[in-house]
């Protein structure tokens, strides 16, 4: 055990000798996850911000802004003249709705009332935004004509007395109209089809998840780098002289890099649960078996690239170029689904294509340890596969 020991604290100084090891480590990950997740937090209100003047503060004006907060792709944010103006002069905003002061009910029954909507210039949001306004207005416009026709109902069978009697009527019949509206019984049922979406993104948990095995996997399989070093500066040779079997030498050195591998993928999944809240508690017991398995897999491909590689040079660029591939190719930097059904059958056959389904059971899918034993169970015969053949070509020189 004093060896293991010894081999472990050895190879964890050579690795971390330079503080640029720290920026692979931890810092580089940390920056592309945020990059490939689209910032930070959970998705919340993802409708676009509409900044909204409201310069009439009309009941007229507090029902159209009430319309606009039911659309499902803008947001009315009220604010304004100077400061609405001042952010879309500087093109923060896509749109600037302007209610003027005469926005009353009045003149609406006049058909004088008139909104303002600045828009950017060829900009998609803008479109968005107009579209939101004009089915606002139609539907206010709806209710002011039933205002309308319950007001010249009400004037046909006894006139009103004055114009003050009848604008308040119409105020009354304007609100009544509007909760009626609200309360109509839907005659649209909409039906969600069972057919099951085959793609379940989650762009926070996919990015953890995929950089997290992107950034695990290269380091682990360029123990081939570690192993080539040492047998051309000949501290191999000198120190399978001493009582040390090769079997524990390999062991201790896939030990040491599998408990520092546990640690970045420790350190990058608290990340994502302070940083990004991602629900990686489901199942603890699950996700440090999908960490392990996946950590042990990585390992023995790079003992066994290891065997292979005849220079440090060489087995640095095999690591990263072998890393790089099974990473794309596992579904670690986009959705496995969006790829040909040609190459997701072919993926199946890399560590990273069940590393990445084991991950996403837990964080996407809400699976517990049930659902990740096949894809452990696999990572583990990858990695008994992967350590037989290094142990069996295993070579001092």
């Amino acid at each position: 055990m004093k060896k293991i020991l010894a081999i472990i604290k050895k190879d964890t100084l050579i690795r971390f000798t330079s503080p640029v090891e720290w920026l692979f480590f931890l810092v580089m990950p940390m920056v592309f996850i945020l990059i490939l997740s689209g910032g930070t937090g959970p998705p919340g209100d993802q409708r676009i911000t509409l900044l909204t003047v409201d310069l009439a503060r009309s009941e007229l004006s507090a029902a159209l802004v009430a319309e606009l907060e039911k659309s499902p792709s803008v947001r009315p944010e009220l604010t304004d003249l100077a400061d609405a103006l001042g952010k879309f002069d500087a093109f923060q905003v896509s749109a600037v709705l302007i209610i003027p002061e005469d926005f009353t009910s009045e003149v609406l029954q006049r058909g004088e009332a008139a909104i303002e909507l600045k828009q950017q210039q060829n900009n998609l949001n803008a479109l968005v935004d107009q579209q939101a306004v004009q089915t606002a207005v139609l539907r206010i416009s709806s209710l002011v004509d039933i205002a309308n026709a319950s007001l010249a109902e009400a004037d046909s069978i006894r006139p009103f007395d004055s114009d003050t009697e009848r604008q308040a009527y119409f105020n009354h019949a304007f609100s009544t109209a509007g909760s009626l509206m609200a309360d109509a019984p839907q005659r649209v049922n909409a039906v969600v089809g069972a057919t099951q979406d085959q793609i379940n993104y989650d762009p926070r948990a996919n990015s953890v998840a995929g950089q997290m095995i992107t950034w695990v996997f290269i380091p682990l399989i360029g123990l081939s780098a570690m192993f080539a070093m040492e047998r051309t500066g000949g501290t191999l040779r000198r120190l399978l002289v001493t009582p040390t079997s090769k079997a524990r030498y390999i062991g201790g050195t896939v030990v040491g890099q599998v408990l520092t591998a546990l640690l970045q993928m420790a350190l990058l999944i608290t990340f994502g649960v302070l940083v990004l809240q991602i629900d990686w508690g489901r199942s603890p017991l699950a996700l440090v078996l999908v960490m392990l398995t996946s950590a042990l897999a990585a390992a023995s491909l790079g003992t066994m690239l290891g065997t292979f590689v005849k220079t440090e040079g060489q087995a640095n660029g095999l690591s990263i170029m072998i890393g790089m591939v099974m990473a794309m190719m596992g579904g670690c930097w986009y959705p496995i689904e969006l790829f040909p059904q040609a190459i997701r059958t072919a993926a199946q056959a890399l560590p990273t294509y069940w590393a990445m389904s084991g991950f996403l059971n837990i964080a996407v899918r809400g699976q517990g340890l049930s659902g990740v034993l096949l894809e452990c169970g696999i990572l583990l015969g990858f990695a008994l596969v992967f350590f037989l053949i290094g142990v069996w070509r295993f070579k001092y020189e």
